[in-house]
């Protein structure tokens, strides 16, 4: 404020436009939001399919194979952002950095994903458990992290035309839900993994989380 007050003495114009071009960073201006960390709403979620109680019908792509995740193994890092709240109408998005460890497992029947950032300020780290099952040809996807440590319920799909969805029935925070997990490999060097829930039965969706992979070489 004091170069905008000897400059307005000297010219009284300039005082405008140091203020506005400091305008910005006094308001905060939101910082602009990476494309690939923004859910993709073009690509459907496939309609549900339940029994007669209720449970998840679900049955694997013509093309489902025990080669789908191939592409993940190896080291990455990963741009993150997720819902400072979920299922409260919240709007407001953290980014955080992560890192991705996968191996194959079971001769290619299986891998395990060993995840670890700091994004809440302290070491937090998971792993993925994904299983391939020839008979019924689905993938079921497993989680656990630090801290419950033990294994969510998995969620169970396949891939179709690169896109992968796997649903599950589950709790949070007391609110049945169904949970789908996407896997978007349409580019595999730059594979798009993203969470949404639903409280509706699937009739609507709630995006929570995405992140975006690039290969450590």
């Amino acid at each position: 404020m004091m170069v905008a007050t000897t400059q307005f003495r000297v010219h009284g114009c300039a005082w405008i436009l140091l203020a506005a071009a400091a305008l910005p960073l006094a308001c905060g201006a939101a910082p602009r939001v990476d494309p690939a960390l923004v859910p993709d709403t073009t690509l459907a979620i496939p309609p549900l399919h339940l029994d007669s109680n209720g449970a998840l019908m679900i049955a694997p792509s013509a093309t489902s194979s025990r080669h789908d995740f191939d592409y993940l193994v190896g080291n990455w890092t990963l741009r993150n952002r997720k819902l400072k709240s979920r299922l409260t109408g919240s709007t407001e998005w953290i980014d955080f950095a992560s890192r991705v460890e996968m191996h194959q497992i079971l001769d290619g029947l299986g891998n395990i994903d060993k995840y670890t950032e700091h994004g809440a300020g302290k070491p937090y780290e998971g792993v993925a458990l994904r299983l391939f099952d020839p008979a019924t040809r689905l993938w079921s996807i497993y989680w656990a992290d630090g801290n419950s440590g033990r294994l969510d319920p998995p969620v169970v799909g396949s891939f179709e035309n690169k896109v992968g969805h796997f649903f599950a029935r589950d709790t949070y925070k007391g609110k049945k839900i169904i949970v789908v997990f996407r896997w978007d490999v349409r580019n595999p060097q730059l594979p798009i993994w993203s969470q949404a829930f639903s409280t509706d039965e699937g009739k609507t969706w709630e995006w929570n989380s995405i992140n975006v992979s690039e290969r450590v070489k």
